[in-house]
């Protein structure tokens, strides 16, 4: 893999160091996306249709850098998802800095309709959990409780906001929003992401698949910052983008919108 931003360098790029942040002070949330040159976050609805092995190898990176990988039940039951297995080199370089061997699962569902059964729970070294809220099924809870801590984060719904706190107050700072893009765009919405992993796939799909973020419109864009733009031989190009808004400022709040600059008017 090359960067051709900043400062292009033809040899081959050291990932830990460019995607690695030493100390983040606080809860520091991650959101790692993939999708084709025209936009769309799925081929034939799964996002691993659009991904390369550089891809898989970056994906793997961003999760041996979190203390809990941050999904949506409906990503679960698509990608069929299981429990992360470092190799002994990655769980050793966890425990270098501090870290658990193997990063938790927190799976995001107001349904609870998980199979116990799955890959998810059986197919795992550390215990997943299932954050919900107070109107998730009685009997799907009981159900899951005997495979997954279960915690809860809102009534009606899942608050992602709460949920990043319940999860900060376990000690679990580092976090890797996997998605799927409804996850995604309520995270961002609630102020919480601090960057975006965005592989964009050399890909032409058309259709109607979704973005990377599915959810109602922000009354002003989000602006990122571009941190870094490395390629590989394939043709994936693997952006790092920071977010310039605060974790105290949803960008729906007045704040920020009196932080945002004039329409037109370029960050500096």
């Amino acid at each position: 893999m090359r960067r051709l931003l900043p400062w292009p360098v033809g040899d081959a790029v050291d990932l830990d160091a460019a995607y690695w942040v030493e100390d983040p002070g606080r809860q520091h949330v991650v959101g790692a996306m993939v999708a084709s040159a025209d936009g769309a976050a799925e081929a034939e609805g799964r996002a691993g249709g659009l991904s390369g092995p550089a891809d898989v190898r970056l994906f793997a990176l961003l999760r041996g850098h979190a203390d809990v990988l941050l999904v949506g039940a409906s990503t679960v039951r698509i990608e069929q998802y299981g429990g992360d297995q470092p190799s002994p080199e990655r769980r050793a370089w966890r425990t270098d800095r501090g870290m658990a061997e193997v990063p938790r699962i927190a799976v995001v569902t107001r349904s609870c309709a998980l199979d116990p059964a799955g890959p998810l729970f059986t197919d795992t070294m550390v215990r997943p959990l299932i954050v919900t809220c107070s109107a998730a099924p009685p009997e799907r809870v009981a159900m899951l409780t005997d495979v997954a801590d279960v915690v809860t984060a809102g009534d009606d719904s899942v608050d992602i906001a709460a949920a990043l706190d319940v999860l900060a107050e376990r000690g679990l700072r580092r976090v890797s929003c996997e998605g799927g893009p409804t996850l995604l765009a309520q995270a961002i919405a609630a102020g919480r992401l601090d960057e975006l992993s965005l592989t964009v796939s050399p890909l032409l799909l058309a259709g109607p698949a979704r973005r990377i973020l599915s959810g109602p419109p922000l009354r002003v864009p989000v602006r990122l910052r571009l941190a870094h733009v490395l390629e590989d031989d394939d043709g994936f190009l693997f952006l790092r983008y920071l977010l310039d808004i605060r974790p105290d400022q949803p960008p729906d709040s007045d704040a920020a919108l009196r932080s945002q600059p004039p329409p037109g008017m370029a960050l500096r």
